[in-house]
């Protein structure tokens, strides 16, 4: 019995170094696993399960990189864009989230919706203020990109516009929503680098 419990000790303090020396290597892994976790729950896709309340404004609880709750993407569609940010994260550390909602009631103004979900999820380190959020929904034709305060220094609001005019809206009028948001995320990791 003491063996067990000096082995169970032992496994733990190594998987908290492993964490704690390797959050990066780990972590990606983790997210990738919730989010297909809440993929896979109950058989259904993300979008089609019950969105948790993560603050009094309504805020859909985050379950990976794409957040896709207007189940607008593929199951394939969605892991390649996982893993597209995925790997990007890992070798730059700046935090992407890519968010579909039918609604940002109470508020009327998306730009305001998209910087305070963002703020609300945590999306970027709060010593490089290194996030982008990509929100769109389909069923309100709207479309937002909201950048942290060390992103916007490369990732302007003009360079964000093209990128929505020029790549996205482009694609997203022959009816491709993940081409149209693979093309603006490419884009936006080559010009952020």
């Amino acid at each position: 019995m003491k063996k067990a419990l000096i082995i169970i000790g032992s496994i733990g303090i190594l998987l908290i170094f492993i964490l704690y020396a390797f959050p990066k290597i780990i972590g990606i892994p983790i997210a990738y696993y919730n989010s297909n976790q809440a993929l896979n729950e109950n058989g259904k896709p993300a979008t089609e399960l019950t969105v948790g309340i993560d603050s009094i404004t309504n805020f859909p609880k985050p379950i990976g990189y794409v957040n896709d709750f207007e189940n607008i993407f593929t199951n394939d569609e969605r892991i390649k864009l996982d893993k597209t940010i995925g790997a990007y994260q890992i070798e730059s550390t700046n935090e992407i989230a890519i968010v579909t909602i039918s609604s940002i009631e109470p508020y009327e103004n998306i730009k305001k919706y998209a910087t305070e979900l963002s703020n609300e999820w945590g999306i970027g380190k709060a010593e490089k203020n290194n996030g982008l959020l990509i929100l769109f929904s389909q069923s309100l034709g709207k479309i937002q990109i909201s950048t942290g305060t060390g992103t916007e220094k490369i990732l302007t609001d003009e360079i964000c516009k093209k990128v929505i005019d020029q790549i996205i809206i482009p694609e997203f009028k022959k009816g491709d929503f993940h081409s149209g948001i693979k093309k603006g995320l490419e884009e936006l990791i080559i010009k952020w680098k």
